[in-house]
């Protein structure tokens, strides 16, 4: 990300770029910094845009191969059109001759860094990966934001947040401009705003369930699972969902016992430290054999769903009854 930053401050830029990785927000924050610093605004006729799959290369190189218009440059954005993931010969051979005026813009989710066009890529231009941003990244991020609205929150609520959020930078931004708007006029948010205003998302709901059922808190679990329902959540997303719940659980379990610290779990599990916190108590509560015969009684049941044996509401019913039903406690 550096890179991109000194091309466009001393305004040296190669002739073809690739943006990849899951972190759409800082993805889509530098791709319109590179086109604000390579397209003039009023200049429509030497940008072109192809979105989606199925372009036509020869289409692509013919526009690459026409002149810009009263202009020093051609630019061209090609935005999640899968040519890293399958054949694309035409443009990966091109690459190696791109004419002095043009730049192109790649943007795709996932490559495959073994493919042609990729190697072309990196050999002739630069590839800049945007991963998911780790806690302290997310969190120096949050802050630097706070700061500059005159905010101030604790660590603990900071965690709360993020809890909620998960590690979405898009997402973190909406629901911080909820929260600005919510405590207009007070400089200090609190865990009390957060709950108030912040959406849970749906992984965090399941992990919700998930602690329930592990604290054998049944009708609280089912209730959870009633409302996922009343959301319109498929319940084989929520069975899947809960089977990742317990397989990381059993991971936690697992590093636990060898001795593992908090960060070392969180590096193992790609679990945030703060996240990995919230498993430790339910690793506690499982041995690590009724975990793993937990994980492949979810397996079992998802096959059973997928083959008719079993209804797909009623199998993650049966699930979460399954394992809350032991010394059951409201």
């Amino acid at each position: 990300m550096k890179s991109l930053i000194e091309d466009i401050k001393n305004q040296q830029y190669k002739k073809v770029y690739l943006l990849y990785g899951p972190e759409a927000y800082l993805k889509s924050q530098y791709k319109q910094k590179l086109l604000e610093a390579l397209v003039p605004e009023e200049d429509t006729m030497n940008f072109a845009r192809f979105e989606g799959k199925g372009q036509n290369e020869g289409e692509i190189v013919d526009l690459a191969e026409t002149m810009p218009f009263f202009a020093d440059r051609r630019v061209i954005l090609l935005d999640h059109t899968g040519f890293f993931k399958g054949k694309s010969d035409l443009i990966a051979d091109y690459m190696a001759s791109l004419p002095d005026y043009l730049v192109m813009i790649f943007v795709e989710e996932e490559v495959d860094k073994r493919s042609r066009m990729f190697k072309a890529v990196q050999k002739h231009g630069r590839a800049v990966e945007f991963p998911v941003q780790n806690e302290d990244t997310l969190i120096r991020w949050v802050l630097g934001i706070l700061k500059k609205e005159g905010k101030k929150i604790t660590r603990g609520d900071m965690e709360l947040f993020l809890g909620k959020t998960g590690t979405d930078m898009g997402l973190i931004d909406r629901e911080l401009e909820k929260l600005l708007t919510y405590t207009m006029g007070r400089d200090v948010i609190s865990a009390a705003d957060i709950e108030a205003v912040c959406a849970t998302q749906i992984t965090n709901q399941i992990f919700d369930m998930v602690r329930a059922v592990s604290e054998k808190k049944q009708k609280k679990a089912l209730g959870l699972y009633c409302d996922l329902l009343a959301l319109k959540e498929p319940p084989m997303r929520i069975l899947y969902l809960l089977a990742r719940q317990f397989n990381l659980i059993l991971q936690v379990k697992e590093l636990q016992e060898s001795g593992c610290d908090q960060r070392t779990m969180a590096s193992r599990t790609g679990l945030a430290p703060f996240v990995v916190k919230n498993y430790i108590p339910m690793a506690r509560k499982y041995s690590a054999e009724e975990l793993r015969s937990a994980v492949e009684d979810f397996t079992q049941t998802e096959t059973d769903v997928k083959t008719g044996r079993l209804n797909d509401v009623l199998s993650v019913e049966l699930m979460i009854v399954k394992y809350s039903s032991q010394n059951t406690r409201e």
